[in-house]
């Protein structure tokens, strides 16, 4: 399998650089989001984030594991059902997707003005 080595390091002292590692991916804050609400199942997010393909959804579910901010439970009998909780490590970046969210909320109408090019 081929792995993309980066020819300029990471700066991983910067506490922005640190924050995108980990929720710089379209889709890992509103991840973190519906598992924090109660939406644990792969299968429920693929429902409500429709703008997503499975695919990715998957995919980055897969990287939030790796680095630690999620744990993934696999279910027994048949259909196998996992579902993914949040560690203590997903739990402490609940402020700042709820942060976000409220950021969202507040310009959100200035923003789809923005981008309509109705902006004043």
């Amino acid at each position: 399998m081929f792995t993309y080595e980066r020819k300029i390091p990471v700066d991983m002292d910067c506490g922005i650089t640190v924050y995108m590692q980990v929720l710089g991916a379209k889709w890992k804050p509103c991840i973190i989001d519906m598992i924090h609400k109660g939406y644990q199942r792969p299968s429920e997010m693929h429902r409500l984030i429709t703008e997503a393909s499975p695919r990715v959804l998957d995919m980055q579910l897969r990287e939030l594991e790796a680095m630690g901010v999620v744990e993934k439970h696999a279910g027994t009998g048949f259909p196998l059902r996992s579902h993914y909780t949040l560690t203590e490590l997903g739990m402490s970046l609940i402020p700042l997707v709820a942060a976000i969210d409220n950021w969202g909320k507040k310009y959100g109408e200035q923003v789809k003005q923005a981008i309509a090019g109705t902006a004043a």
